[in-house]
């Protein structure tokens, strides 16, 4: 049993969880992190850091060796198998709102790293692997937790517990938080490959849509290789999906036949737009995958996850150290999850349903859009603010509550 009160237990060490770590230490608190995991996650999963997200972690620290290991992406691109390309925008047009006018393409896992070895030895942090939350209690003045760690079960204790545990959290389920919303019928198919796209599409982008009303797909471009994301039939199996006759009929929807296709790893996951109905409980709080889960179109969990981090802890810090009182906190659940269900949900499924339209109407809206904002420079930088999360940070940060 830990016999220690501590300040702020974080649930999880995904790249959302170690973020709000740090950022707590950064600020002189003490924070115990805990992994059910025996170790940082290797998963790639999310690959795409915004430019604004990109000024918050160097503002931690921890943006140069990130950028070290992964790829820049000056540009976005979007094209339609109908009309070919439509547009391609460069993020320099918006130089004067970041100090990291690109989308950084570096795995996950990459960031998680960083940050362990930036904290190992600080003694305002600890991180306690096979360690998973199994049940949460609050009082008053604290929340305590139970959890299994080598088999046997473990008592912690803490004024305020973050929890950053994924799309099946414990913090949330524990709480009957409803976490509302719907699961898309199609899954989306993740291809990993050497094939040089630079080559088979002069002048594409490392970030690139391609609609199309039968079977879009989507272009991310990373150290050594390209990932190709295509949708799978609703009621096709997933061993079919998986099978190498069906991954290697989907790549040769974008590779000619000539061309070697080499395919280094495949995933084959369900899409999903759900929101917790509350960021907040009393003294706890959902962040990242816990409070909200999107289709991947645009690449904003894992950044909308980060941004609940760092305004979450920007918050709590000062109300932890005296200099704040605790009614402030009441804003991060109206900021956050604001912007959550009218941008980040809101622009995932708009991508999505932008890059499947059936109806012409709807593609030609589309492909007028894009048209019209390669054309404008004011349109163009406000379609780079939107998707560099730029307009939804400016979005919370004018909310208050009452």
């Amino acid at each position: 049993m830990s016999s220690a009160k501590h300040p702020v237990i974080v649930a999880g060490a995904g790249p959302v969880g170690m973020v709000a770590a740090a950022s707590l230490v950064r600020q002189g608190i003490p924070v115990l992190v805990l992994e059910k995991s025996g170790d940082l996650s290797r998963e790639s999963r999310a690959s795409t850091f915004h430019p604004p997200t990109l000024d918050m972690l160097d503002d931690l620290g921890f943006a140069q060796a990130l950028i070290a290991q992964g790829l820049k992406a000056p540009t976005v691109q979007y094209s339609s198998t109908a009309d070919g390309l439509l547009g391609t925008f460069d993020f320099s047009a918006i130089s004067d709102l970041t100090r990291h006018p690109f989308r950084l393409q570096a795995e996950q896992f990459k960031l998680t790293r960083i940050v362990l070895e930036a904290l190992r030895d600080n003694p305002l942090f600890a991180i306690e692997f096979e360690c998973e939350v199994t049940g949460i209690a609050q009082t008053a003045d604290g929340v305590k937790m139970t959890a299994t760690q080598a088999g046997l079960e473990v008592v912690f204790e803490c004024d305020w517990l973050i929890g950053a545990d994924g799309a099946n959290s414990i913090v949330r389920r524990a709480q009957d938080i409803p976490f509302e919303g719907f699961t898309w019928p199609e899954r989306f198919l993740v291809m990993t490959t050497p094939v040089d796209f630079t080559a088979l599409r002069p002048g594409v982008s490392s970030v690139s849509y391609v609609a199309d009303p039968e079977r879009w797909h989507f272009l991310l471009r990373i150290i050594g290789a390209w990932r190709v994301m295509m949708p799978v039939p609703n009621d096709m199996s997933d061993e079919t999906a998986l099978s190498p006759a069906y991954v290697e009929e989907s790549i040769r929807r974008v590779v000619p036949p000539q061309i070697d296709a080499a395919i280094q790893h495949t995933t084959l996951y369900r899409v999903h737009q759900r929101v917790a109905t509350s960021f907040q409980k009393g003294r706890t709080f959902l962040v990242g995958d816990a409070a909200h889960i999107n289709n991947p179109l645009g690449g904003m969990g894992m950044n909308g996850g980060i941004h609940d981090a760092l305004n979450l802890t920007g918050k709590l810090g000062p109300v932890i150290n005296g200099s704040a009182d605790a009614s402030l906190l009441a804003d991060y659940d109206l900021q956050r999850r604001t912007v959550t269900m009218q941008a980040i949900q809101g622009d995932t499924i708009r991508n999505k349903r932008n890059l499947e339209a059936k109806d012409e109407a709807d593609r030609a809206r589309f492909r007028d859009e894009i048209r019209a904002a390669a054309a404008d420079g004011e349109k163009g930088r406000q379609l780079l603010r939107r998707i560099a999360m730029l307009d939804s940070l400016a979005r919370a940060a004018s909310l208050h509550a009452a």
